[in-house]
């Protein structure tokens, strides 16, 4: 009876929680934003402020999760990041990753599906944070190169999407390419989710016989010299990738084998 009295509460705590970020989103772009707007600024700065606007907005639903009893956390390596001009990889299990990241991270900007452009839920923070639309592959790769370069932090999930559980992952080029390019701080991150919920494959409504613990782990960061210094460029890249595919793959088997 206990058993079935939490997961009906999870459950219950689970549509709460997207429940309010969708319609604190919606707040957001009708009544934040607007009012930020009118305060005085350069284009840059406003886009800091939604950025920072953003992360606490995050910051609170991540809290409301755990506080639910929906999810717990980990971090380990928090200390490496928050720098100028750093690109974070990361692999992609749920889909509150981004979310969490940007909790933890002040200021930074990330690509977003083109189409959630048209999502009143989301536009508001997209737009006022400056985030980056995926519509047209060069530009994107041209606006985060720049973002890198005048000392902004980037997110990046070199997948594209979520991963899909038990199979291998097969990481687009874009972020070696924008890392290459940028000469960035290329630090990567490893997300363990455990049960498995949120996957590409399962439904919001499809919670686990628990509440899910995610795990957020920082690297070192990656040594580019040796692929910056390659005289082909297009070679580089796919280095460059196959050592990020190679590194999170690595990492996922670490976890499999030490157990949850």
């Amino acid at each position: 009876m206990a058993k079935k009295i939490n997961y009906v509460w999870r459950l219950w705590a689970t549509g709460l929680s997207f429940f309010s970020f969708g319609v604190g989103g919606f707040l957001l772009w009708v009544v934040v934003f607007p009012v930020l707007s009118l305060l005085p600024g350069t284009p840059a700065q406003k886009v800091n402020r939604g950025q920072k606007i953003v992360h606490a907005s995050f910051y609170v639903f991540i809290g409301l999760m755990h506080r639910l009893g929906v999810m717990t956390y980990e971090i380990e390596g928090l200390d490496k990041l928050n720098r100028p001009g750093q690109l974070i990889v990361a692999n992609h299990p749920t889909l509150v990753d981004i979310v969490f990241l940007i909790s933890r991270i002040k200021q930074a900007s990330c690509i977003v599906k083109a189409g959630l452009w048209h999502n009143p839920f989301m536009r508001g923070p997209i737009v006022n944070a400056g985030y980056i639309s995926n519509g047209d592959p060069e530009l994107m790769i041209a606006e985060c190169v720049d973002w890198l370069r005048s000392g902004g932090c980037m997110i990046i999930f070199p997948e594209g999407t979520r991963s899909i559980p038990g199979k291998p992952y097969r990481f687009q080029r874009g972020a070696a390419s924008i890392a290459l390019q940028a000469n960035a701080i290329v630090t990567p991150v490893t997300l363990t989710c455990y049960p498995s919920t949120l996957t590409k494959a399962e439904r919001w409504y499809q919670i686990p016989h628990r509440r899910f613990h995610l795990k957020m782990t920082v690297g070192e960061d990656f040594i580019l010299d040796e692929f910056i210094s390659a005289s082909a460029k297009a070679l580089a890249v796919r280095h460059f990738n196959q050592h990020l595919q190679e590194y999170f793959t690595q990492q996922r088997e670490l976890y499999q084998h030490h157990g949850k």
